[in-house]
């Protein structure tokens, strides 16, 4: 499906970062970052343009092509891993960040995946994460219909146990990205701090 979707000369999400990743990213550590179902790159290359050394990870092999076309162009290199987030382990005390946005995950591989990232971190890393909730399917802006593939901050708070939460909010935000997250949307946004 994600093949399909990003077969498009066009960015399916647009090209510009996550308006919480941009506000925040100063946060992370310099250093290693690893962003989780990162598409067709947008986040990840403007990472890498900030000066972090980032690997993107995806299902879609086009989603990465165009995850490299997008830093060729900006003149920055980002690494790419092709991987199904259900079998990929993240290497504990690796990484200076873990970005995570709009990465929708069943509930069983995102129990098993994001206590692996927050292990993942180093001390002082910084985890950061945009979702939308179950109540975004009322808004119809972007996102799963798949109530499964939905977190609350409840659901989240169990699976980065370990972190300090330094912003752990559910809101109703105006999102434009692409044409395909856009309009009013109901999201989940935390930035944890793992701790010294």
């Amino acid at each position: 499906m994600w093949d399909e979707r990003y077969t498009s000369e066009e960015y399916f999400y647009g090209t510009e970062p996550n308006d919480f990743l941009r506000a925040n990213a100063a946060r992370i550590p310099k250093g290693r970052v690893l962003c989780i179902a990162d598409g067709e790159g947008r986040n990840g290359v403007w990472l890498a343009e900030q000066g972090y050394d980032v690997t993107s990870v995806d299902l879609s092999a086009v989603g990465l092509e165009k995850t490299q076309k997008l830093a060729a162009s900006r003149n920055v290199s980002i690494n790419t891993v092709q991987a199904d987030l259900a079998e990929y382990e993240i290497q504990p005390d690796s990484w200076e960040g873990v970005v995570a946005i709009f990465s929708h995950l069943p509930t069983s591989v995102r129990h098993h995946l994001y206590p692996q990232a927050v292990a993942g971190l180093r001390s002082g890393g910084v985890l950061l994460l945009e979702l939308y909730t179950p109540k975004q399917i009322e808004y119809g802006t972007g996102g799963p219909r798949d109530l499964d593939l939905l977190a609350s901050l409840e659901d989240l708070r169990q699976d980065l146990d370990g972190l300090q939460l330094e912003i752990a909010q559910e809101l109703e935000r105006e999102i434009h990205e692409g044409n395909h997250h856009y309009g009013l949307s109901a999201v989940v946004q935390i930035l944890g701090i793992k701790p010294i």
